[in-house]
């Protein structure tokens, strides 16, 4: 029996050595790997502080550029406005000055009708202005015409 208490005793005692050297180059590449991790971490921290960084700095660019927009609309919308009421201005403006013409014309062609006058000139004109003044002047049996051309036509 002491034998075989002795034989078991040597090779428990023989793996245990080996372990002990296979440990201390484990132990350092352990050590490598924890660095490197560490190394690894720091970098994926930086990084996502970058990320947080650039991300900040693009929402508020987005936001100054919205900003602008926005004013820029307002602004057009209220030129828009103007140039709608310059023009309805203007469209009132050509109209009434339309409507005096005509009353003016249909003044200048009673007095024509009226007049005492046997001959009258018409001057045949292109001109929309001087049309309802000479109809008037061609429908009145009572008056004889010299007609002439306009000096605006070719």
């Amino acid at each position: 029996m002491a034998s075989s208490d002795s034989t078991p005793a040597v090779p428990i005692s023989a793996p245990l050595a080996p372990k002990k050297e296979n440990n201390t180059p484990v132990g350092s590449k352990i050590a490598e790997l924890n660095e490197s991790r560490a190394e690894l971490l720091s970098r994926i921290q930086g990084l996502k502080l970058d990320l947080q960084n650039w991300r900040s700095k693009l929402d508020t660019q987005v936001k100054i550029y919205r900003d602008e927009l926005t004013d820029l609309k307002k602004t057009l919308n209220v030129e828009v406005d103007q140039l709608r009421t310059e023009f309805q201005d203007l469209r009132n403006t050509l109209h009434q000055q339309h409507e005096d013409v005509t009353a003016s014309l249909r003044n200048l062609g009673v007095r024509l009708l009226s007049s005492s006058f046997k001959y009258r000139k018409v001057v045949f004109c292109s001109c929309r202005m001087f049309q309802k003044v000479l109809k008037m002047v061609k429908n009145n049996p009572r008056l004889k015409q010299k007609t002439r051309k306009c000096k605006h036509q070719p």
